[in-house]
């Protein structure tokens, strides 16, 4: 394997990882004590951290990057 296939596969198994942390968090909160709209905050903030998350991955593992 290449060392970009190396970084797309590490790249897309912690985006993954984060991706599964984070909403399973959020889904703990919103079912305990929290509530549905006690936790939509917390939902809301981690729908943004996700969309960070995946926009990192594509900047760093999918983009197009120029030739240096």
């Amino acid at each position: 394997m290449s060392a970009a296939n190396i970084e797309k596969l590490f790249g897309l198994v912690g985006t993954l990882l984060v991706a599964a942390f984070v909403l399973g968090l959020a889904e703990s909160i919103s079912s305990g004590a929290a509530g549905f709209w006690g936790g939509l905050p917390f939902w809301l903030i981690c729908i943004g951290v996700l969309m960070l998350v995946v926009y990192d991955f594509w900047d760093t593992c999918l983009r197009k990057k120029p030739s240096e």
